[in-house]
């Protein structure tokens, strides 16, 4: 199947690592044009020289800590510099972050930034120009826990809140040929990750999980999630605005 990804535009915050280095490489694979962004330096660079070796392109990196910036200027430099993105992807988030269900609001506030907010900020420019060139993929990592509302409660919740965003906008947006989509993983392993350290320190904490609550019996990968970004992407995830779209080995 031709994705039809050859020599697009493509942004992937949230790259150095685990599923976000996969949809980076995946991209590259298919010969687009990567912007990639991260905190680790170190990191970047080293991702940047795999992407070359893949597809010797004009790919670059910034190194930055969205949390730490305005994403609607840091959207604007970046179409300064790498022009018009055809393709956003925002694997921005994470559970590590407060889990105190009666907590006050700021703690809240702080989880629906990390989880959804600093994209919602990007995509206040990104998506306006995608639309005047009326064509663009803009996909967000989000979590089965959106819909489970299991586990961390912050968590949880402000995934539920970009699935939502994701939903409105989309539709919001779905006849001016730019898709608006999210994936949402399931229990993903890779190295450095979550469960990759139970996975050496308690096994049977992970095979507990496993048995309760992945159908399929076992953890993701991040090539996995890639390729269901990589799809929606594409020119075939036409008719899928707003998709809200599960990879989370039957999560149960």
């Amino acid at each position: 199947m031709d994705l039809k990804i050859e020599g697009k535009n493509v942004l992937v915050v949230g790259a150095s690592k685990g599923i976000g280095k996969s949809i980076a490489l995946g991209f590259a694979r298919e010969g687009a044009k990567l912007t990639i962004i991260a905190r680790s330096e170190d990191l970047l660079i080293k991702l940047k020289n795999e992407l070359m070796q893949l597809k010797d392109s004009d790919h670059a990196y910034y190194a930055v800590d969205v949390m730490e910036i305005k994403g609607d200027e840091f959207a604007r430099k970046l179409i300064e510099e790498r022009g018009v993105f055809d393709i956003a992807v925002h694997n921005v988030g994470g559970s590590l972050i407060g889990r105190n269900a009666l907590g006050k609001f700021e703690e809240w506030e702080y989880a629906i930034k990390f989880n959804a907010g600093v994209a919602i900020d990007m995509n206040s420019v990104l998506i306006p120009a995608m639309v005047d060139k009326g064509w663009g993929r803009v996909i967000h990592i989000s979590s089965i826990s959106a819909v489970m509302l299991r586990g961390n409660p912050l968590y949880a919740s402000a995934k539920a809140f970009l699935n939502a965003y994701v939903t409105t906008v989309g539709r919001a947006v779905a006849n001016t040929g730019v898709v608006v989509s999210a994936v949402m993983p399931g229990a993903v392993a890779f190295p450095g990750s979550y469960w990759d350290k139970y996975m050496e320190t308690d096994p049977a904490r992970c095979e507990d999980f496993l048995r309760h609550h992945q159908a399929v019996g076992r953890f993701g990968t991040p090539e996995e999630i890639a390729d269901a970004v990589l799809f929606l992407a594409s020119d075939q995830a036409s008719f899928m605005q707003a998709a809200l779209v599960p990879v989370d080995g039957a999560n149960m």
